[in-house]
């Protein structure tokens, strides 16, 4: 079977040993995520408690702790850093008398985070977004809980796990600004549905490679344009497609995570990398030629694998045996992901919050 991969207006035909394969195709985003009840109220409200430490029971981690704009609203490190440290991004520190090791997960951006599960010629639908890097949950509504009850993040041992919620709601009630600003009873489902709107607006439609496919031919280099040839012949969009450049599955490339043992994990977004190292699930790789090298070894794991080879290697995707990237594709596949980067973002923050606690980042 052959596939027709869009590219510079043309067609590229490839062929593939065994059917059926994933839709390669590549588009621009959508150019809102709103829906139609996120109205101006709801996403200011939103903007305040994302960046308000009231919603931890310790009073000092906010949603924007670990989700900053000045790091392309992830936080430049490894992995995070939650309940008793000080700073945020790569300066985030542990207090001296914290037992709090960091999270074991890379923090991903929440840009575009409103479109996660989109895929090419299929509805959206965002109740049924995948998120964190097992796919664990869905929606943004439901994500937006997940910190608040975790002892890492935000709930520290102030209560159980089953207390968080409900004590954050305590306290947002017991605030009168708040109280004004829902214009109705404060709910789990009343604060995730404002923080959720809010997220919607933190999306990158306007990237060189979305005005590119939208017509605008003079958007992307002509090294770009290459470099996108390039990467589909190289198999990447098996993975790597759709609006998102993620198909939202989860393989396994040969990675695992020393606490559960998981060898599959999400296919991340290739947008706005320039804003958002260290990359991988682990955060292991600090920049995208190291990504780039990471798989020049898997390609040769991946031959020896499916060969019959060492058997005590961590299990991979089948998809990998159509991957062919060669080591001279890295270069103008760079200068293609270079296209999928946004600088048009929203970058404020809030100079307070209804609570008075501390904003981060924020002086």
């Amino acid at each position: 079977m052959k596939w027709l991969l869009p590219c510079l207006g043309l067609s590229v035909s490839i062929a593939f040993a065994d059917d059926p394969l994933p839709n390669p195709k590549i588009e621009a985003l959508p150019r809102s995520a709103a829906l139609p009840t996120d109205t101006p109220a709801k996403i200011e409200l939103g903007r305040l408690l994302f960046f308000d430490p009231i919603l931890s029971a310790t009073r000092d981690v906010a949603c924007a702790t670990c989700h900053h704009p000045q790091h392309g609203w992830a936080d430049a490190r490894p992995t995070p850093l939650g309940v008793h440290a000080t700073g945020i991004g790569p300066t985030r520190k542990l207090v001296k008398s914290a037992e709090f090791m960091p999270l074991r997960r890379n923090t991903p951006t929440i840009l575009n985070v409103a479109f996660n599960g989109i895929e090419s010629d299929k509805p959206f639908d965002p109740a049924k977004s995948p998120m964190f890097w097992d796919n664990r949950m869905q929606s943004l509504e439901a994500q937006a809980l997940a910190p608040i009850r975790q002892r890492e993040e935000m709930r520290g041992d102030v209560c159980s796990e089953a207390e968080a919620v409900p004590a954050m709601i305590g306290r947002l009630k017991a605030i009168p600004e708040y109280v004004k600003l829902f214009q109705g009873e404060i709910t789990a489902a009343s604060v995730t549905q404002a923080i959720a709107a809010y997220e919607r607006t933190l999306i990158t439609p306007d990237s060189p490679f979305d005005r590119f496919m939208r017509g605008d031919k003079t958007a992307m280099s002509r090294e770009q344009q290459h470099g996108m040839e390039v990467f589909q012949k190289a198999g990447c969009a098996l993975c790597h497609n759709g609006p998102m450049f993620s198909d939202f599955k989860l393989h396994a490339i040969g990675l695992t995570d020393s606490a559960t043992q998981r060898h599959e994990f999400r296919t991340p977004t290739l947008r706005n990398l320039k804003h958002t190292a260290p990359y991988f699930h682990h955060g292991g790789n600090l920049t995208l030629e190291e990504v780039l090298f990471f798989y020049d070894r898997l390609m040769d794991q991946a031959a020896e694998t499916f060969e019959g080879g060492d058997a005590s290697l961590p299990p991979l995707d089948p998809l990998l045996r159509k991957m062919n990237m060669l080591p001279e594709d890295h270069a103008p596949i760079a200068a293609f992901l270079e296209a999928l980067n946004s600088d048009d973002y929203d970058q404020s923050a809030p100079r307070s919050v209804p609570s008075g606690l501390p904003v981060p980042g924020v002086r």
